[in-house]
């Protein structure tokens, strides 16, 4: 049996500011470092011989932290598959001046909607099926093997992480909050 430890990043300079990120890169703030290295201390005792994380630094930067621990894991694989959702032509921009400029109906639906994608970007229902595809190959990877995994990913890829391996349903997927400072665990 191989375990899956899956994590959100540490806080970063965008969520504190409610800045849409997606896939730009965005540092983490001293909170976000403390979440990461507790999330470090959360794993510690746990065996993990790979790591995925995708190419933006607050993820990279969140495994790091969680990775002194773990001398044993000795492959670190980049996979874009599990990067934040895109936001396309609303990154960069804020919460309240997203309201502002399309209303908060607009906002909600671009920011919670499953199929409502944002101009430029994904939906959540896009995401899935990158997502699905990320978690079908890992399986066929590891299943049998007793490879235990730690998966930094984001808040969105996550979400439908989740949805995929506790067959929840859009509604539930939508409605989560995905925490900074704790991980989900997965047998396969």
């Amino acid at each position: 049996m191989s375990t899956i430890f899956l994590f959100r990043h540490g806080q970063s300079e965008f969520n504190l500011s409610k800045t849409f990120t997606g896939w730009l890169d965005a540092k983490l703030t001293p909170l976000g470092i403390d979440q990461a290295k507790a999330l470090g201390l959360m794993l510690k005792d746990k065996k993990i011989n790979l790591a995925i994380t995708s190419r933006l630094s607050r993820a990279q930067d969140t495994l790091k932290e969680v990775l002194v621990y773990h001398p044993e894991c000795q492959q670190i694989i980049i996979d874009d598959r599990i990067i934040e959702r895109s936001y396309g032509d609303l990154a960069g921009q804020t919460h309240a001046d997203t309201i502002a400029k399309y209303g908060q109906e607009q906002f909600d639906k671009w920011h919670r909607g499953w199929n409502d994608k944002p101009p430029g970007g994904e939906s959540f229902a896009d995401v899935e099926i990158r997502v699905q595809n990320f978690i079908d190959d890992l399986k066929s990877r590891i299943s049998n093997l007793g490879t235990n995994v730690a998966i930094s990913a984001h808040g969105n890829s996550i979400r439908l992480f989740r949805k995929i391996m506790e067959s929840a349903t859009v509604d539930e997927t939508c409605a989560w909050v995905i925490p900074y400072d704790s991980y989900f665990e997965y047998s396969i």
